[in-house]
């Protein structure tokens, strides 16, 4: 087996995983149809908390992971990532992610917004996508890892190409592997100018179809959310926008008369459960599938880079 490598997928779990395995030495190749920019992963809200992903145990694990690296990115120049003090509304949280998080606790009623009975307050990285998926793609090439800008069309042609194939590719997946369990969650934000908000908050059900989340980012206040399983469409509903605008105001009653900056949509790539394991091709070359993260790809892609290069090197 020899050590090159290829990762598909340019979002942020492909080139998390393409620097971990370069960094320890493999020869990495990223192949992806879209720019990293153009990735569901562009339109993350990049708030390091487990989300939607399952199986729970190994997620709060990866997410462990994911918040001892991003912590240590955080304030770094370029990474695009910091840390920041905020809530979440009526969350209940595994003990593994309580003692990781230092300092999570109770929210004290004053530190609620109004109608929100119960919380939590911690203080977690928080990412700007369009800076650190261009620090990822820096960060691979320093390692000498390339990314080329094409589709992959068969995971048993590319295994033949280099010594191991790494799956990254989300919701492409249900194509490429074929894997009919991967399905959307589609994803509705508004973009505002910042009216002073310096803390983010989040409300969201795992179940809900509806969230309402504000998450102040270097360009701007994300607003959110939507969660519509089984919906492709990317094109923002004014309506649905108008609702988001309406439930984050109500947090922050000045994000009513924010500016617009920009709508964005994007398709989480949901699965019962998360595919991270290696698997043989039909004609002998070895795979590794990690796929399937939902809305947690930003706080688990360190988490499973490091569980993606254990399996390759097990199979060396």
């Amino acid at each position: 087996m020899t050590n090159d490598v290829i990762v598909i997928g340019a979002g942020v779990t492909g080139l998390t995983c393409a620097v971990r395995l370069a960094e320890a030495g493999r020869t990495v190749r990223v192949l992806s149809r879209d720019p990293a920019a153009g990735t569901t992963s562009s339109v993350a809200g990049g708030l390091c908390w487990p989300y939607r992903i399952l199986p729970e145990a190994a997620a709060v694990q990866w997410s462990v992971r994911g918040y001892e690296v991003l912590s240590e990115l955080a304030g770094a120049d370029g990474t695009g990532v910091r840390m920041a003090t905020g809530t979440m509304a009526a969350a209940t949280v595994p003990d593994r992610w309580r003692e990781a998080v230092p300092g999570l606790r109770a929210a004290r009623p004053e530190e609620l917004p109004a109608g929100i009975p119960e919380g939590l307050r911690a203080r977690t990285p928080l990412v700007a996508m369009d800076a650190h998926l261009p620090y990822l793609e820096r960060r691979l090439a320093a390692a000498g890892g390339t990314v080329e800008r094409r589709p992959a069309d068969s995971l048993d042609a590319l295994a033949q190409e280099a010594g191991a194939v790494v799956n990254c590719s989300g919701l492409g997946a249900r194509e490429l592997v074929p894997d009919p369990e991967v399905r959307p969650v589609q994803g509705q934000l508004v973009i505002v100018e910042n009216p002073g908000v310096e803390e983010w908050f989040v409300d969201a059900d795992g179940h809900a179809d509806t969230t309402t989340y504000v998450l102040p980012q270097p360009y701007g206040v994300v607003l959110g959310g939507t969660a519509v399983e089984g919906a492709w469409s990317t094109t923002p509903d004014p309506a649905v926008a108008e609702a988001i605008v309406a439930r984050c105001a109500r947090v922050h009653p000045a994000l009513a008369e924010a500016r617009v900056l920009a709508h964005r949509v994007g398709l989480r790539p949901a699965r019962p459960a998360v595919r991270l394991e290696a698997e043989r091709l039909p004609g002998g070359g070895l795979c590794v599938h990690n796929y399937g993260h939902g809305g947690a790809g930003v706080t688990v892609a360190w988490g499973c880079a490091d569980e993606v290069l254990r399996l390759l090197d097990a199979a060396s």
